[in-house]
């Protein structure tokens, strides 16, 4: 058997092997010689057994042979390897070609292909192999423990739905808001309106998840989990500021979680550790926050070192963390239990209906009787200023009595009535019990420095909000493992939604047991002083306190070395997609991958959140930035579902747009509820990465829904636009600039392309068009490289547009279908930009000018206005900024005001706006030159135009001999050329011969002709041309030559020729340091014969100007006097 291919006879053609049998392979010479033989026992084949191969392959001897067949194997690298199977005179194998692959005479056939194209075999065989783990630590692990170049085996990922999506899940959703923050919020907001804050968090995540699920089913998540589900599905830029976000709110999430491990340590664990301790009761806040900051700096050190040295560790414990958590829970739940029959006794000493601290004193008494003597108690001297009966007292102190109430009075008590309702206050509010008597009022000023129970933040409904958010967080750490799961597919849905309908309960039920079990004021205690520095939620567990406190120390710990161990790495994966360029640095690491400079980075931002120092203040900040995350996976769903793009086939099935947009809309709105400005700034520095992405980073094509998004806005503006032509007030030049390139494919004149940036100032529609003479199968590699050099040079000029290279037979044809076709639906382009073929005259090949007169011919045919610029390499860069002077409008034909539209465009770009406009016309004898001016300037007036107005008369002057001369020079020299087929030194010759004559006829030439245009009259005679015409001639001098001397001008060219002399005097007079000059474009001749004489026309127009702009109107209006 062949090392690739398993050879399987089969008897008569009918029989097939079954899976799993492996029969060894017949013998190859004969009748089955060509069918599979491997390569490694081809080697020894004999040239007769060749032969004998080659005879069966197309005469075979026997019908019934044994024809040997493939069999699939699903096993890895035994089939498809691309190696060729055969050696034959008809398939070569030599060494050349061993690259083909092509598997056997069955393929030979499709072997050309297999260059470019994988046989399916392959391809299965690749995909069956492929493997995505996360790019988290346990690929690291494996590299610090290869020794050289010998690598570990990939193990195929083996976690299920429980293990690898609903356990990380369920860790990351509980955690420190839960024990430290959610009794408090029960007692602040009251049970109906903490029911509330949980139902409108948990339905945001909810609907996230669906969302998510349905991007996670479509198709295989690489490791990045969200980031790379968004990037992929909104594209690069959304991707990058979303992925950005969401690393930020995963290093706040590490602050946090630090925070809530030091606040554990601090106030319920050690609480003399305490570096700074209050020696006032007001200074016991900031006392607090520094020694926050002190052991937080701290603890975020111990585990950035820990998360760099080790963290195989971390994901070892975290099994251990979660089990901390979620024996924590159950111990809440036994409590709840317990109370109902037995409730813990932790009493809560109020004065009057004041809750107190109950840090310094024993017994909740004023006095007490000690051998018959009373005596006061501790709590006396805390409120008098001696322990003397007589002593000077707190006034509220002397009015009112000392009581105790149970702090947890149980689930059977009946408390929960009195927890329903909400007690908002502001700084400072003291925690009471409306339903204890009070007498008199006390002094506000006075009870700072008491030792009461007091609000250590105004509390209100949004605020809260921003504080619980986070405790629902962490829906995404099944998504992040997708590379661990056997199925994840099928995983991650059920996986996240049986996480988040799990933690919701236990939301849900906790804060209907707290509100049910423990007393109000207590439940307002945010950290415990009313029952001796116990956890609230603590108080309430069973077996003891201690459990609660322990285990919510160490899921805080196991919490923030993951955020500290994810967020490097979400980093790491942006900073490799190289989408924003100044985070490259942080795509390095270690040398087995391990994110160095991104856990650097991590640590830093992490300080700044422990810096602040308050949990309530952190939390809003994160949530922000995962409210923002969430909103965009919601937002990936709803468009690839509207879209209806081919690739949106999820096998989660359960979801729909609506809900995505539910979901959106639920994560916009809780952003501004729970701080307003903190989500206009985490929306600012969204925007700013979006655009800094979008004009720095990396150009990249995921396929992502956005651009299918704007597919689709574009294919309906095309449609509305195709409706009906566009408005007069909505014209603007929408430009084909037709570009000559060299032999080498670049531009040749890259100033067209900065007149069309002038021109458009980044509007409108830009086709760059260019033509390559040939077929497009020779041709279709120079058609790529000067589509790529047009792009770059559009690039370099800032021109913003598109570019197409067309193959023709030849040039004509492949400029008219350029007009003809360049563009789409209702943004097609309405003008034609071009160059001045300069060096027509001197040009061999005469297809060059008559190409140009085709073009004018065919833009004025499909109505498209025209610009031909001459000179054009003269024309001004983008980078220069003209002096003061002049753009110069000669109007002497109305074609729909382009010569009034372009004037004022030009001077919106910066190179043209110091310029200001001039517009001349040409009067004729019997107009009012006066009346026109006055009618010309209201005109501009309603126009909006600021310019200059000038009327220039043209008198009918007489034909002169100089136009005459001109006229039959330019006849002798066309009539000589299409009646002889001259090769190019004859040409240069015989058109120096009729210089040489003409200059000497020149000074026999009268100024005046005829005095009327209709006829010509001449002061020199047939004889006397004749004459001067004979006096140098040769004897030997061609018949068709002395008959070109013989001819007469054609009067209809001599008027156009005075037409041109005259116009190019006056214009040059008026506009020769003019740096711009607009001019109409006379139309071509409808008779093809006159085509030359029109270039030359066209040459005595603009003979002395530097810069000119010619313009021919496409036959509509282009401007308006109305609004």
């Amino acid at each position: 058997m062949g090392e690739r291919f398993l050879v399987v006879p089969v008897d008569g053609g009918v029989g097939v092997a079954r899976d799993g049998e492996h029969d060894p392979a017949p013998d190859t010479g004969g009748g089955g010689g060509g069918g599979g033989s491997s390569s490694s026992s081809s080697e020894g084949v004999t040239v007769e057994e060749k032969e004998a191969g080659e005879d069966s392959v197309f005469e075979p001897q026997d019908p019934n042979a044994v024809v040997p067949i493939l069999e699939y194997n699903r096993e890895p690298n035994k089939y498809g390897d691309g190696v060729p199977k055969e050696n034959s005179p008809f398939i070569n194998n030599t060494d050349n070609d061993k690259g083909n692959s092509y598997d056997g005479t069955n393929m030979a056939l499709f072997e050309e292909e297999m260059d470019s194209n994988p046989m399916v075999s392959s391809l299965l065989n690749k995909l069956a192999n492929y493997t995505n783990l996360t790019q988290g630590a346990q690929e690291h692990e494996e590299a610090d423990d290869d020794e050289g170049p010998k690598k570990k085996a990939v193990k195929s990922p083996q976690m299920g739905t429980f293990m690898g999506v609903y356990l990380p899940c369920l860790q990351n959703i509980l955690g420190v808001i839960l024990f430290l923050r959610l009794t408090w919020i029960v007692g602040t907001a009251g049970i109906l309106e903490s029911l509330a804050i949980v139902c409108l968090c948990c339905s945001c995540t909810m609907l996230t998840a669906i969302s998510m699920s349905a991007i996670a089913t479509n198709g295989v998540v690489p490791a990045g989990g969200s980031y790379y589900m968004i990037s992929r599905s909104l594209g690069p830029e959304f991707g990058g500021a979303v992925g950005l976000c969401f690393y930020l709110g995963t290093t706040f999430a590490g602050s946090m979680y630090i925070l809530g491990t030091i606040e554990i340590l601090l106030t319920y664990i050690v609480p003399k550790a305490a570096i700074f301790v209050a020696e006032r009761k007001e200074d016991e806040v900031n006392a607090l926050l520094n020694n926050m900051r002190v052991y937080g700096t701290c603890c975020l050190a111990l585990m950035s070192v820990v998360v760099f040295v080790g963290v195989k560790y971390v994901n070892k414990l975290a099994l251990v963390f979660l089990a901390c958590v979620i024996l924590s829970i159950f111990a809440i739940y036994a409590g709840v239990i317990k109370s109902i029959f037995e409730p813990p006794d932790f009493p809560v000493c109020m004065l009057g209906n004041r809750t107190l601290q109950n840090h310094n004193f024993d017994s909740c008494l004023k006095t007490v009787v000690i051998d018959n003597v009373t005596v006061t108690t501790k709590l006396w001297k805390l409120f008098c200023d001696g322990p003397e009966l007589n002593a000077t007292c707190n006034d509220y102190f002397v009015q009112n009595n000392v009581t105790e109430v149970q702090g947890i009075p149980g689930l059977a008590s009946g408390v929960i009535s009195e927890n329903l309702w909400s007690e908002y206050g502001p700084l400072g509010m003291l925690v009471e019990n409306k339903k204890l008597p009070s007498l008199g009022e006390g002094d506000s000023a006075q009870d700072i420095y008491m030792p009461y129970v007091v609000n250590d933040i105004t509390t209100f409904f949004t605020l809260l909000v921003g504080i619980y958010f986070p405790s629902v967080t962490g829906i995404m750490a099944g998504s992040n493992r997708s590379g661990d799961l056997r199925d994840a597919q099928k995983s991650i849905p059920i996986g996240t939604i049986l996480a988040i309908a799990t933690t919701s309960f236990i939301y849900v039920t906790c804060v209907i047991l707290f509100g049910g079990c423990i007393e109000g004021v207590l439940l307002r205690d945010k950290f415990g002083d009313a029952v001796k520095g116990n956890l609230v939620i603590g108080t309430l567990s069973w077996p003891s306190p201690w459990v609660i406190v322990i285990g919510s120390f160490f899921s805080c710990c196991g919490a923030g070395l993951q955020s500290l161990t994810g967020a490097p790495r979400l980093l790491q994966a942006i900073a490799r997609d190289g989408i924003v360029p100044f985070l490259q640095v942080f795509g390095h690491g270690k040398a087995n991958g391990e994110p160095t400079w991104a856990l650097l980075l991590t640590a830093g931002i992490c300080e700044i959140g422990i810096l602040i120092a308050s949990l309530d203040a952190v939390a809003p900040i994160l949530s922000m930035f995962f409210l923002m995350c969430y909103l965009f996976v919601n937002l990936a769903c709803a468009v690839q579902t509207l879209l209806r793009t081919p690739n949106w086939r999820p096998r989660f099935k359960y979801y729909h747009w609506a809900l995505s947009f539910l979901g959106m809309s639920l994560c916009l709105a809780l952003m501004f509820i729970c701080s307003w400005y903190y989500a206009i700034v985490a929306m600012a520095i969204a925007t700013c990465i979006y655009k800094y992405i979008e004009y720095r980073g990396a150009e990249k094509e995921w396929g992502d829904g956005i651009r299918g998004l704007s597919l689709n806005a574009a294919r309906y503006a095309l449609i509305r636009l195709e409706e009906a032509p566009p408005h007069t007030k909505n014209w603007r030049p929408q430009l084909l600039v037709l570009l000559n390139v060299d032999s080498d494919q670049g531009v040749k004149h890259p100033r067209l392309l900065s007149l069309t940036t002038q021109l458009k100032a980044g509007k409108g529609l830009t086709i760059a068009g260019n033509v390559l003479e040939g077929t497009y199968l020779t041709r279709d590699a120079e058609a790529k490289r000067a589509e790529q050099n047009i792009k770059s040079a559009m690039s370099a000029e800032r021109t913003k547009g598109f570019c197409h290279v067309v193959v023709s037979s030849n040039l004509r044809d492949g400029v008219s279908h350029l007009i003809q076709s360049a563009g789409l639906g209702g943004m097609k382009h309405n003008t034609v930009l071009m160059a001045w073929p300069g060096n027509w005259r001197q040009s061999n090949d005469h297809q060059s000018w008559k190409n140009f007169i085709e073009t004018v011919r065919e833009t004025t045919a499909t109505h498209h206005a025209l610009l031909v610029a001459k000179n054009v390499d003269s024309f001004p860069t983008n980078q220069e900024r003209l002096a003061e002077g002049t753009i110069d409008v000669w109007w002497v034909v109305h074609d729909g005001g382009m010569l009034m539209l372009l004037p004022f465009l030009l001077r919106q770009h910066k190179v043209w706006r110091k310029c200001k406009m001039r517009i001349f016309t040409v009067a004729q004898m019997d107009d009012n030159s006066i009346q026109m001016k006055k009618d010309l300037q209201v005109f501009l007036y309603h126009l909006r135009l600021d310019a200059e107005v000038e009327v220039v008369e043209m008198h009918d002057n007489d034909i002169s001999a100089f136009t005459y001369e001109k006229t039959l020079v330019m006849e002798q020299r066309s009539q000589m050329l299409k009646q002889m087929q001259l090769s190019r030194t004859e040409r240069e010759r015989e058109a120096q011969l009729i210089h040489d004559r003409n200059t000497a006829s020149h000074a026999a030439i009268n100024d005046k002709a005829g005095a009327g245009p209709d006829r010509v009259h001449m002061t020199w005679t047939k004889d006397k041309l004749f004459t001067e015409r004979n006096r140098n001639r040769e004897y030997n001098a061609n018949v068709a030559v002395r008959d070109m001397f013989n001819m007469k001008p054609n009067q209809s060219n001599v008027r156009r020729m005075h037409t041109a002399v005259k116009m190019n005097e006056v214009v040059v007079n008026k506009s020769q340091g003019a740096h711009l000059v607009l001019l109409n474009m006379p139309g071509p001749p409808r008779n093809r014969g006159g085509d030359e004489n029109y270039m030359e026309f066209l040459e005595v127009l603009l003979e002395g100007l530097n810069r000119v702009l010619l313009v021919r109107g496409g036959g509509r209006e282009v401007i308006t006097i109305y609004s």
